[in-house]
Order: structure tokens, then C-alpha cells, then sequence
């Protein structure tokens, strides 16, 4: 069995490199507040991801099939919340209330 001191030294190191680990992104953080950079994709990336996540999701949707109303349905529904409230939230909660109470209830298997 290792001594007390070989433990106490692993215990202390992995408590250094934790804290370290910890404290990295909020010392980077800092620098990147200022930048324009950052303040322009701030302002960019929210409708980017989701535009990325309509493709993703809605790219291999079988517009033949019946069960292709479900999210479709949805899609209408989330933007339509949108569009009147403008509160993310409600959008999504409703949009994948709406998809799931389709896809299970109406044009489930």
C-alpha cells in the first residue's frame, strides 16, 4: 500500500489540475468579450444553427408519405409562435408538443 505522503501528493495534484482545468475558460473568456469577432458571431450564429438544425432534421423527410405531416405541421406551428410571441421557449415547447402529439397520436404506426 503507498505511504501517506504519495497519497496526499496525488490528491493535491489532481486538485491542482482540476482547479487549472476549471479556471482556463473563464481566464480565455476575458479576451474574447472584447472582440468583434465574437460580438458578430453572437449576433449571427443563433438563426445559423437554426437553420442548421431545420436541414438536418427535415433532410430526409419522405414528402410522399403521410407521416411527413407531422413534422411539417410542427415546423409551421414553431414558426407561427414565433412569429407572434417572439419567445423562443413557447416556440420550441410548442413545436415539439405539436410534432409529438402527431407523430404518436395521428400518423403513429
Amino acid at each position: 500500500m503507498p505511504d501517506a505522503r504519495y497519497l496526499l501528493l496525488a490528491v493535491a495534484v489532481s486538485a491542482a489540475v482540476t482547479w487549472g482545468l476549471r479556471a482556463l475558460p473563464f481566464t480565455a473568456l476575458a479576451p474574447l468579450r472584447a472582440s468583434r469577432t465574437v460580438q458578430y458571431l453572437s449576433t449571427r450564429m443563433p438563426a445559423g444553427v437554426m437553420v442548421i438544425l431545420l436541414v438536418y432534421c427535415l433532410r430526409d423527410l419522405p414528402l410522399t408519405q403521410a407521416r411527413a405531416a407531422a413534422p411539417l405541421v410542427a415546423l409551421a406551428v414553431t414558426v407561427g409562435l414565433h412569429l407572434w410571441r417572439r419567445n423562443v421557449l413557447l416556440s420550441i415547447v410548442g413545436g415539439t408538443a405539436v410534432n409529438v402529439l402527431l407523430a404518436s397520436a395521428v400518423f403513429g404506426p
